[in-house]
């Protein structure tokens, strides 16, 4: 089943698509689940760098969007992890977070921590009377020695640098632990047991609950648990139109690339065959959460949720490994949800964004969605009831180039490094503003792999029209100026 948005008032009114961007009024805004008391748990797995390339070897994933929903147009407000997780969290865009950055006076832990973090999914979840769990990965400059739990949950198991899996600190709950090398340290495994032991608990007391397990995993340096260090020998990263090769009328910062080298594309397959083996471990570990809500008995009151918090390219654009870019490999995700109420094996095809995640996770708990909130809920989406009222364009806020020491994600220019960039995605087109200047404009509907910069065949109005949009969304604030009927 496929649920689109009409392009027809599109075709007819581009100023009202551009200007207004919705139409109608939200249906469903601050209604109850189908559970009878308004508590459906959500168990939300959310993955780090996890490109929609990877999804083919996630057998459980793909059993996942069987048995519920897929948005296919589904993006995030920033390719980097703390803007997006921001986001995530809070239902904002980051200029209404401040987390622009993963560290220093625009980002990570150290902004968030100032207001956001107070006004969260977490937090109005918990009041509501729901048990609530984060466990895995928080956000860049969390240390578990200084830093604690965190306001909105009842159940903290949170890690710091966790990237490499082993040899990490772990929060619990106040006290911290230490994991060392050995095979059950690994902690993807770790957090799975946690986040197992956490359901049974609930479940038993009778208590609704939402579970955030964030892995570390596929983020570099891509390490795969012991099981998975030799699966899929050989494989090869895609090979796509858009692999070493350039757009045409490429922006300032990324033209005039020499294509990849024989060392940079053996490279790059390396880092994709790892990454493969790195989300084995997520992917067993969705299916044995689903198995324990089984078991627990409560399956049929739970909403499961996966995605990530930004793509990832490897060669596309002849870009080593990175993100950042507002290119589509980094931006579109995958968001899968299975549960009460919703559709089974459907497709939506309506515009999303990760700002919508706090409100849906809100609806299954009965929580009305403050209207500083900037994103709607996806349940009626959920449910098949038709997009009337939603954004149809969305919107990605970038500040770069990223050079803090301390930054994870610090990227030079050969896996690119872009500077601050607002950016429109529609269903069928990017639009790009860089500061100082630049543009960048493309037809995804006949350029699926974004390799024409064709803003220069902009007829005046168009630009103009693309401008104002983005100009409107850059400072909007809550739902109804951010896309509200």
């Amino acid at each position: 089943m496929r649920l689109s948005l009409s392009r027809a008032g599109a075709a007819l009114a581009p100023m009202m698509l551009l200007l207004g961007l919705t139409a109608g009024s939200c249906a469903g805004r601050g209604s109850g689940p189908d559970d009878p008391a308004g508590r459906t748990n959500v168990v939300f797995v959310l993955t780090d760098d996890l490109s929609a390339n990877l999804v083919q070897y996630m057998p459980n994933v793909q059993a996942l969007a069987r048995d519920g929903t897929t948005f296919s147009q589904y993006t995030v407000t920033d390719s980097l992890c703390c803007p997006s997780r921001s986001s995530i969290f809070t239902g904002r865009f980051p200029h209404n977070t401040g987390v622009f950055t993963n560290s220093g006076d625009d980002g990570g832990f150290h902004v968030f921590q100032r207001e956001q973090e107070r006004d969260t999914f977490a937090t109005t979840l918990q009041k509501r009377g729901y048990r609530t769990a984060m466990m895995g990965k928080y956000l860049n400059g969390y240390l578990p020695q200084e830093h604690g739990v965190r306001p909105g949950w009842t159940e903290w198991d949170v890690a710091g640098a966790g990237y490499p899996e082993y040899n990490y600190n772990l929060n619990e709950n106040g006290q911290v632990k230490h994991y060392g090398k050995a095979p059950g340290d690994y902690l993807t495994t770790v957090i799975e047991g946690k986040a197992k032991a956490f359901v049974a608990a609930a479940a038993k007391a009778g208590e609704p609950f939402l579970l955030e397990v964030a892995t570390f995993s596929p983020h570099g340096p891509y390490t795969p648990a012991p099981q998975d260090e030799q699966a899929f020998p050989g494989l090869k990263a895609p090979r796509g139109p858009s692999f070493d090769t350039l757009p045409a009328h490429a922006p300032a910062w990324l033209a005039g690339r020499e294509p990849l080298s024989a060392g940079q594309v053996a490279a790059i397959d390396t880092a994709y065959r790892k990454r493969v083996q790195s989300v084995q471990s997520v992917d067993r570990m969705i299916g044995d959460l689903r198995q324990t809500l089984e078991q627990a008995g409560v399956a049929d009151r739970t909403a499961v949720v996966f995605s990530s918090d930004n793509g990832f390219h490897l060669g596309e654009h002849r870009l080593a490994a990175g993100k950042q870019t507002a290119f589509d490999h980094d931006v579109h995700v995958p968001l899968v949800v299975a549960g009460p109420g919703v559709l089974k094996g459907a497709t939506v095809d309506a515009p999303v964004q990760n700002i919508d995640l706090r409100p849906t996770f809100e609806e299954f708990g009965g929580v009305p969605t403050e209207k500083s909130v900037d994103g709607r809920s996806l349940v009626p989406l959920l449910r098949g009831h038709p997009a009337s009222g939603r954004p149809k364009i969305g919107l990605v806020e970038h500040h770069g180039p990223g050079n803090a020491a301390d930054d994870p994600d610090r990227q030079d220019p050969a896996s690119g490094n872009p500077p601050t960039y607002a950016a429109l995605r529609g269903p069928d087109f990017t639009y790009v503003e860089y500061q100082g200047g630049g543009t960048e404009y493309y037809e995804r509907t006949a350029d699926p792999d974004e390799l024409v910069n064709a803003v220069a065949t902009l007829s005046s109005e168009r630009a103009a029209q693309l401008h104002g949009a983005l100009e409107k969304l850059r400072t909007c604030k809550g739902s109804d100026a951010c896309g509200g009927g």
